[in-house]
């Protein structure tokens, strides 16, 4: 009897143990919905405009993933992927490109970086937040000048940003 009892002690620990492990199985974040990402997309292009700049601007995902592209009519043909990949190097690494651009041209940051693929280090691509967390990142390509691209995006940022508090 005492050998069944600690048998069944045992088989409602490993019970318990897999129920707990399982609750760190899944993971949960928050993105940008669709409307949102275009709303910030419209926005950042309305702010270039209003300067006098004819750009790409491309909102990503956390992870990178474009969710939204628009490229006013007379950016060059190259601003759509430069803008993408702004963004991108934004999320990826979790950091304003024209604050990495700065840290590389400082020589603070090991110039092996330059060689990650995809990534572009020149002004113009900023992570978007919420929370503490990096839930978009949006890029822009066609100011004259990386900070004039970002510029764009913060005030794009600054327009949905009611929209963030969660």
């Amino acid at each position: 009897m005492l050998k069944r009892l600690f048998a069944l002690s045992a088989v409602m620990a490993g019970l318990s143990f897999s129920a707990t492990a399982g609750e760190g199985a899944l993971v949960t974040f928050k993105v940008l919905s669709l409307e949102t990402a275009t709303e910030l997309a419209q926005a950042t292009l309305a702010e270039c405009r209003k300067r006098g700049f004819q750009v790409a601007v491309t909102v990503v995902d956390r992870f990178g993933i474009v969710q939204v592209t628009l490229r006013d009519r007379f950016a060059g043909p190259h601003t759509p992927e430069t803008a993408r990949r702004k963004a991108w190097t934004a999320v990826s690494f979790r950091t304003n490109t024209l604050e990495i651009e700065e840290l590389m041209k400082s020589g603070e940051l090991t110039p092996g970086i330059r060689f990650v693929e995809g990534a572009l280090m020149v002004g113009g691509g900023v992570p978007v937040q919420a929370a503490g967390s990096i839930v978009a990142g949006v890029g822009v390509s066609g100011a004259p000048g990386g900070e004039a691209d970002d510029e764009c995006a913060q005030v794009g940022i600054e327009t949905i940003s009611d929209k963030l508090a969660f």
